[in-house]
Formats: structure tokens, sequence, C-alpha cells
């Protein structure tokens, strides 16, 4: 884990906006690296003044949109069978496949907007969307509607730490499901009013 660490923070420190991408799309595309270390680093780096919000957003949210295509694509044409033979070599287990699944089976294509703001289930919930071959373009759109909140959330939350950002790495699991909570029902919320206006 040390190492990993210092690999992301390191690309990130060296290349910036691609290797956020590049990390982001390994995360979505089933390789677990933790978003909050990616993302709480950039943060960090936005605080120094070395890298910019807006771009640290773009390149998040548009790294997360490519893996989770790829994810998706390799569920549509290949199938779990297939995801779960050869999955254990890049630390898919079938536990965390299952998991995905019911996920997925509970709440359907809603499952890749709400996946999205949940660690770990948000790694591989591309994958029973695409067993499940559903609407590609509605897929795209859940997923960005979903990945947006949850990557300014936990950038800003990177930049607020500031020196302290390590604290992400330390309860990044914490954090992701505060975050998520506070989406959901600022969601819930936003939509409750949209209907009082409409009646």
């Amino acid at each position: 884990m040390n190492q990993l660490w210092q690999w992301v923070t390191g690309s990130i420190e060296s290349w910036g906006y691609p290797a956020i991408f590049i990390g982001m799309a390994l995360e979505s595309a089933n390789i677990p690296i933790p978003s909050e270390l990616i993302f709480g680093f950039a943060g960090y780096l936005v605080y120094l003044g070395h890298l910019g919000f807006f771009w640290v957003v773009v390149a998040g949210v548009l790294g997360g949109l490519f893996g989770s295509v790829l994810s998706y694509l390799l569920g549509y044409y290949k199938g779990r069978t297939f995801i779960a033979k050869y999955g254990k070599y890049v630390l898919l287990s079938e536990a965390k496949l299952a998991m995905a699944q019911l996920w997925f089976d509970r709440y359907g294509l809603a499952a890749t907007f709400f996946g999205r703001l949940l660690p770990f289930i948000r790694t591989f919930i591309s994958l029973p969307a695409g067993f499940a071959k559903v609407d590609f373009h509605k897929f795209i759109l859940y997923t960005l509607l979903g990945s947006i909140p949850w990557t300014i959330a936990i950038v800003y939350i990177g930049m607020i730490l500031g020196e302290r950002w390590q604290v992400m790495n330390a309860i990044g699991h914490d954090i992701g499901v505060a975050v998520a909570i506070v989406v959901i029902a600022g969601l819930f919320v936003w939509l409750r009013k949209d209907k009082q206006r409409g009646a």
C-alpha cells in the first residue's frame, strides 16, 4: 500500500492532469486504486497552487468516464463468466463482483449513478451494467451525473485539508461514505423542492 501511495502521488506530482486522468481511468476500470488518494493529493496540489481546481475535476471526471466505458464494454462483450475467471489477475475477486452485481440487481440502471458515489462499489459498478446490456447513452449520463459531484467534493476536501491531506489516506472510506450521504441527501431535497414547484 505504501508503494501504491508513493507511485500515485509521484505520478501526479510529475505529470499532473494526465496522471489524474490515467489514475481515475484505472480505478474505474476495476483496478482498485483509491480515488480518495488520487483526488486528495490532487486537492493538496491545488492548495499549493500547482494545479487548477477546474482542470483537476475535468481530468478526474473524464478519466473516470473512460475507465467506466472500458469496464462496461468488457462486461457487455465478455460477460460474467469471463470476468469471474480472469478478474483475479487484477484483484477483482468474486466477492467484489457479487457485491456490485447485488447493488445493480437491486437498483437497476440507477445503480450506475448511486454506485459512483460509494467506495468500493464505484470501482466495479460498470461491469454489471455491461452484463445487463443497459442503454449505453443512459449509462454514460448516469455515470457522469454520479462522478461529477463526487469528484468535486473529494478534490475540494483535499484542498481544504491542505498540508493535512494525508488524513484522507487513513479515513478515505469514511470520507467517501460521508460525501455520498451528503450528495444523495442533497439530491432528494432538490427533487422534492422541484416537485413542489411543479405542483
